[in-house]
């Protein structure tokens, strides 16, 4: 996917993206990170067509994102909210299926290749023995697979999240990048992610784009990205970098 000096404005005085220009690479981890408020799921919302741009281009294949049916769009790519909302008595099986909506027609019944997708996403996300449980029934980590194993039914190319790791404790948080990181290694989806957490993007991601203001700042691998002069830049703060044997590079501290 490529984005050309991309424009996005809400009140026509402040652009919540200002010329933004990248190119998110096939078959790798992207994970978007920065200071609230910097552009990050804005960035995140063009990408997945949620949100035009005033100016400026987004392109998937050569081809410009607002030329895409959103059905043929949605089979390209798939995204995951940080908040989502259904009826409390859904189960989880019924709302993994609604990932095949793209492949369907109108009112058309599941066929065999909707059920082996429906079992596959079910399967990876760990959630088979649970495919019958009401989603109110499962904890905050069980819920966010959930909304992930909807998204891998579209059996889509790329798989966006939006900040998904927020509000969960940190084994779920762990439990979800890892199954992110096996999606991508396993089955070669090219994932788009916005994360907080600076170690998490270094430790689960390919490329990172570091935002500040609406703008990227720095782009490219972690270790080139996540420096000292960087992060003064984009967070004010001074860091502190080590290297371990067994997770390697890592932020250690911040500080003032």
């Amino acid at each position: 996917m490529e984005m050309k000096s991309i424009i996005v404005s809400h009140d026509n005085k402040t652009n919540h993206l200002d010329g933004v220009t990248t190119t998110i690479p096939k078959g790798e981890i992207t994970t978007i990170i920065g200071p609230n408020g910097c552009g990050k799921s804005t960035l995140l919302s063009v990408l997945s067509r949620n949100n035009m741009p005033k100016s400026g281009s987004a392109s998937l294949e050569n081809r410009d994102l607002v030329m895409y049916k959103p059905k043929e769009f949605a089979k390209k790519l798939a995204i995951v909210y940080q908040q989502n909302d259904v009826p409390k008595d859904l189960t989880i099986e019924k709302l993994v299926s609604f990932g095949r909506l793209p492949h369907k027609t109108m009112l058309q019944r599941n066929q065999e290749e909707d059920h082996q997708a429906i079992d596959w996403a079910l399967s990876v996300t760990n959630l088979v023995e649970k495919r019958h449980n009401d989603l109110e029934a499962l904890s905050g980590g069980e819920r966010q697979r959930v909304w992930i194993a909807m998204a891998l039914a579209q059996q889509s190319e790329i798989l966006c999240l939006d900040e998904p790791t927020t509000y969960l404790d940190i084994y779920y948080q762990i439990e979800l990048l890892e199954l992110v990181k096996s999606l991508n290694e396993e089955y070669g989806l090219t994932i788009v992610m916005v994360l907080h957490d600076i170690n998490q993007a270094i430790r689960y991601s390919d490329q990172i784009i570091m935002m500040k203001d609406g703008q990227i700042i720095a782009e490219g691998p972690p270790r080139e990205v996540i420096t000292k002069d960087v992060i003064k830049k984009v967070y004010g703060v001074n860091a502190i970098f080590k290297e371990d044997d067994e997770i390697g590079f890592y932020m250690m501290s911040l500080g003032i």
